[in-house]
């Protein structure tokens, strides 16, 4: 259960805006946290779903995000809310759709200790369910694997800086020194953008994949769609580009696979031999790159159809953040949520 002491080592504040569906799987793992002395604040971002209620069964601080500021994002509202209220040496901001281990608060402070970081974060296991999700997910974060290497965001000699907001440690006194979720009351990536001040700061930072949580996302198309496309153009630095270049993947792998049919259809077992094992290379070199996000290997292997379905969705993002209009969650957001 959770820590009743004044003044725990650790407060953990989950914003939450219509999660009846998964809140209480997340509230469930958190109050059987061992190893620390913590406290849980659930912040109500205004949910007109069963949130609060289901929220309020579980031995937590429950709190409201109140009205939503000009010039905030909702996300940054309701964390800041909750930061002002903790007492906690060491803040653990965590989203509602994550299910933790019951080591999970203690193994991310052990470790932010061990390596002198101020801010540490993990990135969870993802659970897909059905074909869209697990075609597209894990080209997503192979993607964001290659942009973000874990070895350079823990690396204080490069300026690449990361964090996920479904688990993201901070120490007290670095989250108030950077400004905390104020600063970057803009941001829709809020979490990288916490980062990158920590880590301009000087402050040490932490981030890998790891175990101790997990996460299904996205449950239904709808939802994942709007979800990518409020993210997609500001996680990768050239998206058309990138949509370029994952479209081209799959139309190359495509092609030589129907040319090598067509060419053994046609008795052309030499030109059919050369054909299939180009798209065999292709494939091959599009699972090396897909295995590096740690999904089942039934989404690796529909991860290629995955690629359009990326790109489609990038392209997307970009046109809605260049129009400045994306929304999440019944609000919308514009230019001013963009970081320049």
């Amino acid at each position: 259960m959770k820590d009743t002491d004044e003044h725990p080592e650790v407060s953990v504040i989950v914003p939450a805006r219509n999660e009846e569906a998964c809140i209480a799987g997340c509230l469930r793992s958190l109050i059987g946290q061992q190893g620390v002395k913590y406290e849980i604040i659930v912040v109500d971002d205004g949910s007109t779903d069963a949130t609060r209620a289901i929220a309020s069964q579980f031995p937590v601080r429950l709190v409201d995000a109140g009205l939503l500021p000009a010039g905030w994002s909702g996300k940054c509202n309701a964390a800041f809310t909750g930061a002002k209220l903790a007492p906690g040496t060491w803040l653990l901001f965590t989203d509602a759709d994550t299910t933790h281990t019951a080591s999970s608060i203690a193994a991310g402070l052990q470790e932010a200790e061990q390596f002198g970081a101020a801010l540490l974060s993990y990135s969870p296991k993802q659970h897909a369910q059905g074909f869209a999700e697990r075609a597209l997910m894990p080209v997503v974060f192979a993607e964001l694997a290659r942009t973000y290497p874990p070895k350079l965001v823990c690396d204080p000699a490069s300026p690449i800086a990361a964090a996920n907001g479904q688990y993201l440690l901070i120490r007290r006194d670095a989250y108030d020194a950077i400004g905390g979720h104020a600063a970057v009351a803009y941001a829709i990536l809020e979490d990288v953008e916490l980062a990158r001040r920590a880590k301009r700061a000087g402050y040490g930072l932490r981030f890998r994949v790891s175990d101790v949580l997990s996460t299904r996302m996205y449950r239904s198309f709808p939802q994942m769609w709007e979800g990518w496309t409020k993210n997609l153009a500001l996680l990768f630095p050239h998206p058309r580009r990138l949509a370029a270049l994952r479209l081209l993947e799959f139309l190359a792998i495509a092609g030589c696979s129907a040319a090598a049919v067509r060419s053994a259809a046609a008795g052309k077992k030499s030109t059919a031999a050369t054909e299939a094992a180009l798209a065999a290379l292709l494939w091959a070199a599009l699972l090396r790159r897909i295995t590096r996000a740690h999904f089942d290997p039934l989404s690796n292997t529909l991860a290629i159809f995955g690629l359009p379905l990326f790109a489609l969705l990038l392209l997307n993002s970009d046109i809605s953040h260049k129009r400045g209009r994306v929304s999440w969650k019944g609000r919308e957001y514009g230019a001013s949520a963009v970081e320049d």
